[in-house]
């Protein structure tokens, strides 16, 4: 049975996303609910690489506005407009965003005082029309770095192949 957590803390970061790739295949395999996918991705990140917040804001209004989605952590904020913070400017601008010290990006949006770095990576499915973005926020300063950028990139594909 392919439910099963990966620790994936302490790995090559190359190695870690490639495990999670193929676990993340084996555990949705035949599955076609992007929510369900969601909920199992958000888990499998989180508990995996230990971050702070994992999660997913799903596009309601499309240009305007995303919603709190499947996710791991704190509570967060239950909604938010595209050009707003940095869900909504990963958005917006379509293309993932780093944030180093969230405390630098202006416009941050506070859900977690505790959150440090972050990473936003938009999720597009079928034809490529943006139906989410992943929004991961960790403890620590310059936790996400372009090896995370590729890994969580091509994490989210599986939205673009599940119709």
């Amino acid at each position: 049975m392919a439910e099963v957590t990966l620790d994936l803390r302490g790995l090559p970061k190359a190695q870690a996303y490639a495990d999670l790739e193929t676990h993340v295949a084996a555990v949705l395999d035949g599955v076609h609910d992007p929510i369900a996918a969601m909920a199992t991705m958000a888990s499998l990140l989180h508990f995996g690489f230990g971050t702070l917040w994992t999660g997913f804001y799903r596009v309601v209004e499309p240009g305007r506005l995303l919603r709190v989605g499947p996710y791991q952590g704190t509570l967060g904020c239950l909604e938010i407009d595209f050009g707003r913070g940095v869900c909504g400017t990963a958005a917006a601008e379509e293309r993932t965003i780093i944030v180093p010290d969230v405390t630098t990006f202006p416009g941050h949006i506070t859900c977690d005082a505790r959150s440090r770095s972050e990473i936003v990576v938009p999720v597009f499915g079928p034809a490529r029309s943006l139906i989410a973005v992943l929004d991961i926020d960790s403890a620590e300063l310059g936790t996400f770095d372009d090896a995370d950028r590729d890994g969580l990139e091509r994490l989210v594909r599986w939205f673009e192949r599940s119709a």
